[in-house]
């Protein structure tokens, strides 16, 4: 009994010394301390954030305004897109269906005529009666028949109706490429749309697609002209003229150096293609007549064949020389070249309209960009810039030798 009340003694004496640990060690708590902010500075706060309402709500209703004026181009540039994009298939449909017009007219023109020459040859060698009668007959009615296809084909001229549509399929991707490039880089104005419409209306006035109806080109015009599918562009009013120093990446010898490209252009490649195309334009006019000449004088001469003369040469010659010409012009395609011709006689013509255009522009911000106007430049013309540019400065070289060579001249003479 006395060692329980012992240990109880100690276990009671335990837990009080524990009580009176826990009080010692006893954290007392932190007055609170009141911070408050001045009122004046509240009601400054209130009243600056006022007219950053008022800036901010008129910013968010000019950016609604552009929002959907962009949103409406963006609309009539995809409209734009589409129709173009039809355009595209369509000229490449009605290129392989010209095409095979070409070809298969040229055939069919080709064995009749050599047909109806084998049947004069033969009538020529059997003796009178009836057989004869119906090989002349036969003979002369499938001249006749040539005759008129070849009128009809060389009037239309399938080969250069062909290479027209491959050369609007071409443009008008070319012009599918770059809406889809404004639509890509986005914030398009109606100057993209308006100027997208022009560029579709003018190549629908330069490659048309009917044939009738006065729309299509003219085969055999007096004289030739380079073709022409880009809108003409007139300046609405020029700009201040500014000093030239290094705005929007214009100099004056940027200016001077596309100068001495269109002299140089006009010089050579324009001339030339004129040249060559005024000779492909005199071939096919006399090709064109040739044939359905000759198929004519061939029909006439059957008549003449079985009576032992000379004249029973006369279809015969005639029609194998129709079957050579036609050849030549159709198989050879020389409308096709004519109209090649025409085209780069055309792109040297629109290359030089451009820089004249733009140069004429005295307000250098409204003009595109110097530098990138120059290398689209030489890219067109299948050169680097610093090659263009060497050209530039012998053609300034060239020209300056021959100033001071008259120069010379003149003086010996006075």
């Amino acid at each position: 009994m006395a060692s329980i009340q012992t240990s109880s003694l100690l276990s009671y004496s335990s837990l009080s010394s524990r009580k009176t640990i826990n009080a010692a060690i006893h954290v007392p708590k932190l007055p609170r301390v009141d911070v408050s902010l001045p009122k004046i500075r509240i009601i400054k706060k209130a009243e600056e954030s006022k007219p950053r309402e008022k800036n901010t709500q008129l910013h968010d209703y000019i950016d609604e305004q552009q929002h959907s004026t962009n949103s409406d181009a963006l609309i009539k540039l995809c409209a734009i897109l589409e129709a173009v994009a039809d355009r595209v298939e369509m000229h490449n449909n009605i290129g392989e269906q010209r095409d095979n017009w070409n070809t298969l007219l040229l055939n069919s023109i080709n064995m009749i005529t050599l047909t109806a020459t084998t049947m004069a040859g033969v009538a020529a060698t059997c003796g009178a009666g009836a057989p004869l009668l119906a090989l002349k007959l036969s003979s002369a009615l499938l001249f006749s028949a040539a005759t008129g296809m070849l009128l009809i084909m060389n009037k239309i001229q399938p080969s250069q109706l062909t290479e027209e549509q491959r050369n609007a399929s071409r443009l008008f991707r070319n012009l599918q490429s770059e809406i889809e490039t404004t639509i890509a880089v986005g914030n398009p104005t109606e100057e993209d749309v308006k100027g997208a419409m022009t560029r579709v209306l003018a190549l629908d006035k330069a490659f048309p697609l009917p044939l009738l109806g006065g729309a299509m080109l003219e085969k055999f015009p007096q004289k030739f002209e380079p073709a022409v599918w880009w809108p003409s562009k007139v300046c609405e009013g020029k700009g201040k003229p500014q000093k030239m120093g290094k705005t929007n990446g214009w100099s004056e010898e940027l200016e001077m150096e596309m100068r001495e490209v269109v002299e140089v252009v006009k010089r050579k490649d324009s001339e030339d293609y004129e040249r060559l195309g005024n000779i492909a334009l005199k071939i096919n006019k006399i090709m064109a007549i040739s044939g359905p000449l000759l198929t004519g004088i061939a029909a006439t001469g059957s008549a003449f064949v079985g009576n032992d003369s000379w004249f029973s040469l006369v279809p015969l010659m005639a029609g194998s020389l129709a079957a050579v010409v036609n050849s030549f012009e159709h198989a050879g395609q020389v409308g096709m070249v004519f109209e090649m011709y025409r085209t780069s006689g055309g792109f040297f013509k629109m290359l030089e309209t451009s820089v004249e255009s733009t140069l004429e522009e005295e307000d250098l911000e409204r003009r595109e960009n110097g530098e990138l106007f120059e290398m689209k430049m030489a890219l067109k013309l299948g050169r680097s810039v610093s090659q263009l540019r060497e050209l530039a400065s012998k053609s300034t070289s060239y020209r300056m030798e021959g100033v001071f060579e008259i120069d010379e001249f003149a003086s010996k003479l006075f």
